[in-house]
């Protein structure tokens, strides 16, 4: 029996071959992965009346009941840690990320974030991504250092997200490879897709994904590594890491990819070019390269 706080679907020939949790997130996008995933775990999603696997493929016709469950609603709470601001306005804020921060709330990091630094220095910000997103536009990895936008309110958020999805914003990194990039510039335009084995990858080899456009230029070249500068058309999962691993040029200290580990992956967030919904003027912000980071370049160059 349908209960109040049950939601009902029947998932149409279109849907033939989707996993049942991808389906979920398509349906039910307010929610997060994982909390869609801990309740097909707990057995609130029946699929023709049966419990299912969130890998379960559907054929299209099912009967798709989700039971939500009483769970608090989840939010993100303030902190009152350190955040380094490099820009603001009435619209945004442009933070210097370090690496090592989780950005959000995801799985297996529910405290400590960017997000619950900036809900106590900033309280109000957009809620277009929700109560555990506050304000996000775009995300950086964890491992990844550098300047990170931050909408304060709803109409903000959206010219950024438009800029964004129109490629107008202009984001720049550094990254140290591993082996001599042998072009002094070029430009990479393989699809991104999820790697089917391992799970937290993603892959440029498939010939099928996500469109993505990654273009550097050499810095400098050291013996057994080469630094660049990376622009990016498009703002993939792992975009950079993958793109540069195809090449066979991993980055520095990014082992998931195929570099020899290393207290952190050297790609740095340096520069982002953006129109300002407060202003409508052209907006440079860039953060400086972390004391590491040029520690390690220094070393290279004494060798």
């Amino acid at each position: 029996m349908i209960t109040p706080l049950t939601l009902a679907f029947t998932s149409e020939p279109a849907d033939a071959g989707k996993r049942l949790d991808h389906y979920l997130h398509e349906h039910l996008s307010s929610y997060s992965r994982s909390r869609l995933q801990s309740w097909i775990k707990q057995g609130r999603v029946l699929v023709n009346g049966a419990a299912a696997k969130a890998s379960m493929l559907l054929r299209g016709g099912e009967h798709i009941a989700v039971s939500q469950g009483e769970l608090p609603p989840l939010k993100a709470a303030p902190e009152d840690l350190p955040v380094e601001i490099l820009y603001e306005d009435a619209a945004l804020i442009a933070i210097n990320k370090p690496a090592g921060l989780v950005v959000h709330a995801g799985a297996g990091a529910h405290a400590g974030t960017l997000v619950n630094r900036l809900v106590h220095h900033f309280g109000s910000l957009s809620q277009i991504g929700g109560d555990l997103r506050p304000g996000i536009v775009h995300r950086l990895d964890r491992g990844t250092s550098g300047v990170l936008l931050v909408a304060r309110t709803d109409s903000a958020h959206q010219a950024l997200a438009a800029q964004f999805a129109g490629r107008t914003v202009e984001k720049t990194y550094l990254a140290l490879v591993r082996g001599r990039v042998r072009a002094d510039s070029g430009r990479i335009t393989k699809p991104i897709a999820r790697d089917p084995v391992r799970r937290t990858r993603m892959v440029a080899r498939l010939g099928r994904g996500r469109e993505a456009l990654t273009e550097y230029r050499v810095l400098q070249r050291f013996e057994g590594f080469t630094y660049l500068e990376v622009r990016i058309g498009t703002g993939r999962t792992h975009q950079i890491r993958v793109h540069l691993a195809s090449l066979g040029h991993p980055v520095a200290g990014d082992r998931l990819y195929g570099a020899q580990p290393a207290e952190r992956i050297f790609l740095h967030a340096w520069r982002i070019s953006f129109t300002s919904p407060a202003t409508s003027e052209r907006v440079t912000v860039e953060a400086p390269v972390p004391l590491e980071l040029e520690r390690w370049l220094a070393g290279l160059r004494i060798i």
